[in-house]
């Protein structure tokens, strides 16, 4: 007899996983995504909003979930849910793990026989896990398209300057025209420097908040230039060619590294698949070795062991740029 549950298992997460995403569409709708012509600045501008309005609810919305560092459970993704600017609040994301647990847990009910304790331990890790999943797929999606459209955003600044405009309103034209996410990360800063804020000061606390290198340079290169001058256009000229440079050896230096990190991550994968096939073809395989008392601590090394394959992988293929 061919046990189904491992696949029973992992179809529950996957619809868990969908809830997520369907939720957030549900709620928030297209202005959220990151693929949108017209970034969510100017989408929440064109439906009435103020200026002053939505500058203060994007600042909330991305600001929020660092705040909350301190809730235990939450904060193992805050940092990743701020890189990916979920718009749900904290204590959403929290009754959103909850709410998906009682899902995973009416399911594991109708679909599985499986004890109480271990379906309520399972239905825990799928509502956490599945939201950490999602929100750590935004953040990486996020951060990849704001590394990739920031060498053109510069280049648009740097055009915006040589024809005359200030910097300022060089900011505001790549808030216009380019798409999300770093339109609307443009436009914050446009706008905090309309009323007030200095430029260079934005330009670093958003790189610290996306923790992101190349925009740590353009934060310098501003504000050296408002502080000893200089022809801003040339500087910024300079340091869009270095981040294509850049940008162009990270895509050389993944598609090296590839191999090794799929090979890293197969071996790791291989033995809980081989676990999961045995136990679909013939689900009583292991039922005499369980009995050993050798079997929990020779379960808990092999563990260890791909834990350690994992670590040593992703250390070996981390190579700094």
């Amino acid at each position: 007899m061919i046990s189904v549950e491992p696949l029973i298992y992992v179809l529950i997460f996957v619809a868990v996983l969908a809830l997520v995403q369907g939720a957030y569409l549900v709620i928030f709708g297209k202005s959220i995504s990151m693929d949108g012509k017209v970034n969510r600045r100017l989408d929440m501008l064109d439906k009435g909003g103020s200026r002053e309005q939505v500058l203060d609810q994007l600042r909330k919305e991305m600001t929020q979930h660092m705040k909350s560092q301190s809730i235990p459970v939450y904060s193992l993704l805050a940092d990743r849910a701020q890189k990916a600017n979920i718009a749900f609040t904290p204590v959403q994301l929290m009754l959103l793990m909850v709410v998906l647990s009682g899902v995973s847990f009416a399911l594991l009910t109708a679909l599985t026989a499986v004890g109480v304790p271990i379906r309520a331990l399972v239905a825990v890790l799928m509502g956490i896990g599945s939201v950490y999943v999602w929100v750590n797929g935004k953040a990486k999606k996020r951060m990849s398209m704001l590394a990739e459209q920031l060498p053109e955003a510069v280049e648009l600044m740097v055009r915006s300057l040589r024809v005359g405009h200030p910097f300022s309103s060089a900011v505001a034209i790549v808030a216009r025209e380019i798409p999300d996410p770093l339109g609307t990360e443009m436009g914050m800063i446009s706008d905090e420097a309309a009323y007030g804020r200095d430029m260079g000061e934005t330009l670093k606390a958003m790189a610290e908040r996306l923790d992101n290198q190349d925009m740590r340079f353009l934060a310098v290169a501003v504000t050296i230039q408002q502080t000893s001058g200089g022809n801003l256009a040339e500087i910024l000229d300079g340091l869009a060619k270095v981040i294509r440079a850049r940008f162009r050896l990270f895509r050389r230096v993944a598609a090296i590294t590839a191999e090794a990190k799929w090979s890293g991550n197969l071996l790791s994968a291989f033995p809980v698949l081989a676990l999961l096939g045995i136990n679909l073809v013939k689900p009583d395989y292991y039922d005499e070795v369980m009995t050993s008392p050798l079997f929990i601590p020779a379960v808990l090394i092999v563990v260890a062991f791909l834990v350690v394959n994992l670590i040593v992988m992703r250390a070996l293929v981390d190579i700094k740029v």
